[in-house]
Parts: C-alpha cells; sequence; structure tokens
C-alpha cells in the first residue's frame, strides 16, 4: 500500500471560483500556472495517471496553490474555503479507492474564520488535516495571533497542518531589484520560505507550547537537514556573538533543548522530484519515523505520473531502508499519525 500524502489538485466548482477572479495579479499567475495540467480538474485524466502505480496506491489531497488569503477580501477568501472543501470531501466521499483524505483550505487572514472553517472541515467534512502556507500577505507565522489556530487543531491529536511554500517573483533576488528573475522565487526561494518558517516556528516555541502539534513541512524539509552543521552547533551559539543592540533579534520563546532537537519534531515528506541522495539526507536527519511518503503529484514535467514515479524508485533503490522501513514510509506513519 502507498498513500501519497502531498498532492494537489482543484474540485471543479473551485476552479471555475478561481477561473473567473479578475481581480487579484496572483489569481491570473496561477491560472496560467494550472491551465496546462489537466489532472489537476479532470478526473478521469487523474485517475488514468494514478493507474500506473496499480490498485494500493492511494492519495491524500489538497488545493494548489496560492494561498487563499493572496485572492482578495475575506469576505471572498473565506467563500472560496467552503467550495474547495466541500470539493474535496464529496471527492474522497465518491472515490474512497483514490483518495484516503484531504486536508482543508484556510484563509489565515482571518484567523477566527479559519478555526471555525477548520472545524467544520473536521467535523462534517471529515478532513485529515489542513494546509497552510510560509506565510499570510508577506508576514511571518509565528506571530502570536495565529497560535489559537495552531492550537485548535494541536488539541485534536490526529489532525496535521501541511505546510507549503509561496512566494511568488515580487520576492527579489536582491534588494537592488523589484523582481525575481529565472524563477528563482520557485527553485530555491520556496526551499529558503519553509525553513524560515520551520526556525521561527521553533525559536517561537511552538513545540514547548504545543508539544502534540504536527507538522507536515513539503519538500522533505527543504534545506534543513542539508545544513545541519549550522542549525546544530551554528545555532546552540545564538547570541553570543550578537552585538548588544540587537540582542532582540535572538530573544525568543524560552526553550529547554537544543534548536536542532526541535526541528526533529516536524514530519515531512518525500518530494524531492528524483533527488535521491537529497532524500537520503533527510531521512537520516529526520528519522524513517517522521518521513510520509509523498510526491507533489501533478506538477511534473508529465503533469502527474512522473514524481510519483521517481519518488518511488527512489525509496526502492535506498540502502539504508528495510522493507519495515518503506512500509512505514509509504503508508504506516501516515496511518498512524492521522489514525486511518
Amino acid at each position: 500500500m502507498k498513500i501519497d500524502a502531498f498532492c494537489h489538485l482543484l474540485p471543479r466548482a473551485y476552479a471555475d471560483r478561481l477561473f473567473a477572479i479578475d481581480d487579484s495579479p496572483v489569481a491570473r499567475n496561477i491560472q496560467k500556472r494550472v491551465a496546462g495540467v489537466p489532472s489537476l480538474v479532470d478526473m478521469d485524466v487523474r485517475f488514468a495517471m494514478m493507474d500506473e502505480f496499480g490498485p494500493d496506491y492511494r492519495q491524500i489531497i489538497n488545493s494548489a496553490a496560492p494561498p487563499l488569503d493572496d485572492l482578495g477580501p475575506a469576505s471572498r477568501t473565506t467563500e472560496l474555503a467552503r467550495v474547495a472543501n466541500d470539493g474535496m470531501a464529496q471527492l474522497v466521499a465518491d472515490h474512497p479507492d483514490r483518495f484516503a483524505g484531504f486536508c482543508a483550505a484556510v484563509a489565515l487572514d482571518d484567523v477566527d474564520a479559519a478555526i471555525t472553517e477548520a472545524d467544520r472541515a473536521f467535523d462534517d467534512l471529515g478532513a485529515v488535516g489542513v494546509q497552510i502556507y510560509t506565510h499570510v500577505n508577506g508576514g511571518p507565522m509565528d506571530q502570536e495571533r495565529f497560535f489559537p489556530f495552531y492550537e485548535a487543531v494541536a488539541r485534536r491529536g490526529n489532525k496535521m497542518i501541511q505546510v507549503h511554500p509561496c512566494r511568488d517573483a515580487s520576492w527579489a533576488d536582491y534588494k537592488t531589484e523589484a523582481r525575481s528573475k529565472f524563477e528563482i522565487w520557485w527553485t530555491l526561494g520556496w526551499e529558503y520560505d519553509l525553513s524560515a518558517f520551520m526556525s521561527r516556528l521553533v525559536f517561537a516555541g511552538v513545540f514547548e507550547r504545543l508539544p502534540d502539534i504536527k507538522f507536515l513541512i513539503h519538500h522533505g524539509g527543504a534545506m534543513i537537514p542539508h545544513f545541519a552543521g549550522r542549525v546544530g552547533p551554528g545555532w546552540d551559539q545564538l547570541g553570543s556573538r550578537t552585538p548588544a543592540d540587537q540582542i532582540e533579534d535572538v530573544t525568543g520563546y524560552p526553550l529547554t533543548k537544543r534548536p536542532i532537537d526541535y526541528f526533529k519534531h516536524f514530519y515531512v515528506d518525500t518530494a524531492y522530484f528524483g533527488a535521491g541522495d537529497s532524500m537520503r539526507t533527510a531521512i537520516k536527519f529526520f528519522g524513517v519515523e517522521r518521513t510520509l511518503f509523498g510526491s507533489d503529484s501533478p506538477f511534473d514535467p508529465e503533469k502527474g505520473p512522473g514524481y510519483i514515479r521517481s519518488t518511488i524508485a527512489n525509496l526502492e533503490d535506498m540502502d539504508i531502508l528495510t522493507d519495515a522501513d518503506r512500509a512505514a514510509i509509504y503508508h504506516g506513519n501516515v496511518q498512524r499519525v492521522l489514525s486511518i
């Protein structure tokens, strides 16, 4: 059995609403980027693509980027969340042999509304988690105003928060420029976003304050496992070389462990797009028990099966894994974490 824990789609009613938005640059950008990926919306195309991986392959789905917060006023984004979640819940109900569950969409520009929608998705629609992004309108996710939302999900025990990156070309590569070039904002910027999100939450004491919270970080934990020396011995020296007039920059929640120890509380997926050596590093850093099979389908050059196939090939070829390890990554861990 393989449960693909991080896959994107657009329920038909939500896609229709998304493509009708004409007053948002973010919406226009995503309309162009997803228009050529039919398996996001057309389930006949999607199921034909999934057939390559046999009857024991299923997906946990979420709505594709962008963040709802970027699509207009709160009145619109709250409604869009309901439309997306109703659509995903119906797909899971209609096709349980294809979809093992869904992670709800929420708009965190209104935290109270996001909590209400998450509760509705959990209680009425059967969502297994929620998907959030690495910032809200450009602001960091360790702001105290978001902690009631984190707490609302954490107290559920068996629900996870999927974390997806979200910067765009307006995030320039250099301070002297107005826009990012060559889609560096995507190739490298998204990985920085995920890493910064993790770091800010660690130093805000999220795991001290909410020890039961479950974050699933996309792209294998991004930069963190590959810079373990800086995250470990480097951050062990936090503040020791900081000038007195900048000490506020390094003052966070009082932690009781090394910073690197908290990073290993995150769950990560295997969405490395075929980069097997990078995946190996992430699994060694976070551990088999914190690694969930996830492909990021359908955003590969084949528009569906490519990243699934390469991810499976990486896991099958990895000599550090036993058959029991592979079973845990493919399905055991996600079943344990979500009680499914």
